[in-house]
């Protein structure tokens, strides 16, 4: 299995600019359970993917796209957390661009430690229906929904996109001015586009929680959130942020497979792809 089951030329690990990293996750979910198979599901589908571009005329996977190993699975999250961060930092020394593919949304903390150790003026942009910033939940400090709250106390700037759930706990640790509700975009996309972008730094990590879409789009998730956001409004989105800041790695995450519904699957693997094409194929209008 490789993402977009490409051959060897395009799949190299020494030749790939891009790695794959997969971490079948999901020990600390508290609903649906389910996300630590989305990362075989999302590279399943991706074989079954068109990897021509028509709106850049493009072919992304020329770049190289390396599928790493599967993290292996860790029953406490701390040390999963540790796993992931070890194995990004690997590759980031190695200069590839880490796009690292969940799993839970609590692997997300490793892997954006090794990028902030990598990079200087970094913003953490969250897509995502949940503003996951409990210090605590179920016991663990590490739990899916405290991912942020970790983020927060590496000292990073915060972006949050698409949000329409929170405790009252979580209102009184979030940034107001740096939180985006998903009604909001919906009703004023333009100047939502604007603010946010003039917030942005130099350098963008982005970290996307799938649930950020209407659940009418993405069902295949482990808590869906009713009002979400659409296809095109998220890809206005994200090529909006590839365009004005400097994206240095992503990952896709919270993918919880459908048994007799592979629609999700396919736009996990193909958000992905455009997500890749957006990083590197420059010609973009």
């Amino acid at each position: 299995m490789n993402y977009g089951g490409l051959p060897e030329e395009f799949s190299k690990q020494d030749s790939s600019k891009i790695v794959i990293l997969p971490v079948p996750y999901d020990g600390t979910s508290t609903w649906i359970k389910g996300a630590d198979k989305g990362p075989a599901a999302l590279i399943e589908a991706s074989e079954n993917m068109e990897i021509y571009d028509i709106e850049t005329d493009s072919e992304v996977h020329t770049k190289g796209i390396f599928t790493a190993p599967f993290v292996k699975a860790e029953r406490r999250p701390e040390k999963m957390v540790q796993k992931v961060y070890e194995q990004t930092k690997q590759y980031l020394k190695k200069n590839k661009f880490t796009v690292v593919i969940g799993g839970e949304h609590s692997v997300s903390i490793g892997t954006i430690k090794a990028h902030a150790e990598k990079y200087d003026e970094l913003t953490i942009v969250q897509f995502d229906a949940h503003a996951d910033m409990r210090d605590e939940y179920d016991g663990s400090q590490y739990n899916h929904a405290c991912v942020m709250a970790r983020v927060k106390e590496m000292g990073l700037p915060v972006m949050q996109i698409g949000i329409r759930s929170m405790s009252v706990e979580e209102r009184e640790k979030i940034e107001s001015d740096r939180v985006f509700y998903a009604d909001r975009i919906i009703d004023n996309k333009s100047a939502f586009m604007y603010e946010m972008l003039n917030k942005l730094t130099p350098n963008v990590y982005i970290t996307f929680d799938l649930d950020v879409f209407d659940p009418s789009v993405m069902p295949a998730t482990g808590t869906p959130e009713p009002g979400g956001l659409g296809w095109y409004t998220i890809l206005d989105i994200l090529k909006s942020v590839f365009a004005k800041a400097n994206v240095v790695g992503f990952d896709i995450v919270e993918l919880c497979p459908v048994k007799y519904n592979k629609a999700p699957e396919f736009l996990a693997a193909k958000l992905t792809h455009q997500m890749l094409t957006f990083k590197f194929i420059n010609h973009i209008e």
